[in-house]
């Protein structure tokens, strides 16, 4: 391992990277208890603030890359330390320090991100392949609403189902909606929390720059992480947009009767809650609110839900790197639900679909339990 780094201009580093709240810490370790990586492995955040005060920063530990950007520890935290910008900011000081220890599966996806506007690195003008088949319009200015899905269902045909059964719905409602398709690229949220700052406002002044281009004033989003950019992140460069949630705007089209559902569905469901749709933006209701309207599902609730929600393992760009059997938070997610008798792990994240989908294909359970996002469901039901 590469010896600490024991300089002053360590801290400054981190702390010019947006890392000053580590100087709140009183090292009590509730965040290090909080963190769901203690429930597969040992993970100190409090040792890692310690080093940081101390500027003891060891800019080649492994362990930097683990933090998922859940926002547990920062819910439990008694002095509101910002952990999640301590921990970007001293990711963003490996990766403007020029250091190689950046993970090499992260590395590729940045540079996938950086030159195509999406993690897979596929072609920009594929971006809309998934509506081919679903006569969807073009956004114009006249428009009420932008439909933006993120690039996991534009690009993964595992996911993209999500997306279309969104479309179909709003069909169903009659809502006037479009899509930008190669004039959008990623929200880059996952990138910020990856510690490339310069790519995400990049990414940020790109799709502003479209969104006001074509006269886009309302925002509906099927990712948490992207609902999250657009709202909180997206106005510090000037990007001022109405944004909702699908679970959100599902619950309201049912609310006005513009849909109802009314097949019924005679499954056991458990909704998992997302931690940016939850934690970090306090949509908590809507899901459930959407779920209780279909007929005959049961829903239930995991052991651990709402606040005390286990991350899907998904964030921070960990979506795109390889973890280790044994410590995926998603395996023991649907070993929850599997616990209660789930037949239906309704999710309202592509990452989360993601996650729970491969753990259930490497836990051999696709034949006991689904993956499904909300949408999914209420489509089936109207």
């Amino acid at each position: 391992m590469a010896a600490l780094t024991p300089f002053k201009d360590a801290i400054d580093v981190v702390v010019d990277a947006g890392g000053d709240p580590f100087k709140l810490c009183y090292q009590c370790g509730l965040c290090s208890g909080t963190c769901p990586w203690n429930l597969v492995r040992s993970f100190m955040v409090r040792r890692m603030i310690h080093q940081t005060r101390l500027g003891l920063i060891d800019f080649e530990d492994e362990d930097l890359w683990l933090c998922v950007t859940c926002g547990a520890c920062v819910k439990r935290c008694p002095r509101g330390v910002e952990i999640i910008d301590i921990m970007r900011a001293l990711r963003r000081s490996i990766v403007g320090l020029g250091m190689a220890k950046v993970p090499d599966p992260l590395r590729i996806t940045v540079k996938n991100i950086s030159g195509t506007g999406n993690p897979l690195g596929e072609a920009p003008e594929k971006r809309a392949d998934w509506a081919k088949s679903l006569d969807v319009k073009t956004f114009t200015g006249n428009n009420d609403l932008l439909y933006f899905s993120c690039c996991v269902p534009c690009y993964d045909a595992n996911i993209r189902g999500l997306a279309q059964a969104t479309v179909g719905i709003l069909k169903k409602a009659g809502v006037d909606f479009g899509i930008l398709g190669v004039k959008e690229s990623c929200c880059g949220e996952a990138v910020r929390k990856a510690g490339n700052e310069g790519l995400f406002q990049s990414l940020a002044e790109r799709n502003i720059a479209a969104f006001r281009e074509n006269g886009v004033k309302n925002i509906l989003v099927s990712s948490p992480h992207c609902y999250h950019s657009f709202k909180n992140e997206y106005p510090g460069f000037g990007g001022n947009f109405n944004v909702v949630h699908t679970t959100q705007y599902l619950a309201k089209l049912i609310d006005e009767g513009k849909i109802k559902p009314a097949k019924e569905f005679k499954k056991k469901v458990a909704y998992h809650d997302p931690c940016y749709l939850g934690r970090h933006n306090g949509i908590y209701e809507e899901p459930r609110k959407v779920l209780a309207s279909i007929p005959g599902l049961e829903l239930v609730e995991l052991p651990d839900h709402h606040e005390d929600s286990i991350c899907c393992g998904g964030g921070s760009g960990r979506l795109w790197m390889e973890t280790k059997k044994g410590e995926r938070f998603a395996d023991l997610r649907l070993e929850q639900a599997l616990d209660l008798g789930v037949e239906v792990l309704a999710v309202a994240c592509p990452y989360c679909c993601t996650m729970f989908k491969d753990s259930a294909a490497s836990m051999n359970k696709t034949d006991v339990i689904e993956i499904k996002d909300i949408s999914e469901l209420i489509q089936q039901a109207i």
